[in-house]
């Protein structure tokens, strides 16, 4: 492992150098079927997600996993907030799910971690103690493909966020569920990405196309 005056570990085999990232949104075990707050099917989505991260490593792209890290007392929480206690720091339940194969050289972005914010979006997250925005554009990323859970929420801003940001995001649909406390609420999200410049692709197509 290597630290880099940026304060940023890195490996000579995965040091990136394309100026496109993967970026896996909150691939957790309380988001998945058994836990706190699960999103339905949401372990569907890691067999692509895996396949997208075995790609990006081929192609020397580098690989950011967000996670929610809520500290036990967030307003994020009910009562005062919308949801059920989940993915509480240094808990089971914020783990990443068993199944997912990332490697150690990949850049872990952990958010939610002001008890006074949501944290729905990996770009209110941090890296190494630096904002994901900051260490994307240290790398030169100029386009990011997004993936993972759930569409209606941290997907959804992550995605309008980037874009906000200047970058050209690719939604992988394949690799998306979502919550839908209302119906219609996925529906909305795609539209709400679409409108903001999200296009959208599968797993497949970006690897075929790679070929």
């Amino acid at each position: 492992m290597i630290l880099d005056n940026f304060g940023i570990s890195t490996t000579k085999a995965f040091e990136p150098k394309a100026n496109s990232a993967l970026l896996v949104i909150d691939l957790q075990n309380d988001f998945c079927p058994g836990g706190a707050l699960p999103v339905a099917n949401g372990d569907q989505v890691i067999e692509p997600l895996n396949r997208m991260i075995s790609h990006a490593h081929k192609n020397e792209q580098s690989v950011f996993l967000s996670r929610d890290w809520h500290p036990l007392n967030a307003k994020h929480f009910k009562p005062t907030g919308n949801w059920p206690i989940h993915c509480v720091e240094d808990t089971p339940g914020a783990e990443f799910h068993s199944s997912l194969k990332y490697l150690g050289s990949d850049y872990v972005v952990s958010k939610g971690t002001d008890p006074e914010e949501n944290g729905y979006s990996a770009f209110e997250g941090k890296t190494y103690f630096r904002p994901l925005d900051e260490v994307l554009r240290y790398f030169k990323v100029k386009k990011l493909y997004i993936g993972g859970l759930a569409t209606d929420y941290c997907v959804k801003n992550t995605c309008l966020d980037a874009r906000k940001l200047g970058y050209i995001v690719y939604l992988l649909t394949d690799t998306c569920r979502a919550v839908n406390q209302k119906p219609g609420d996925e529906a909305l999200a795609l539209n709400e990405m679409a409108n903001a410049g999200v296009k959208f692709t599968t797993t497949d197509e970006v690897i075929d196309k790679a070929r």
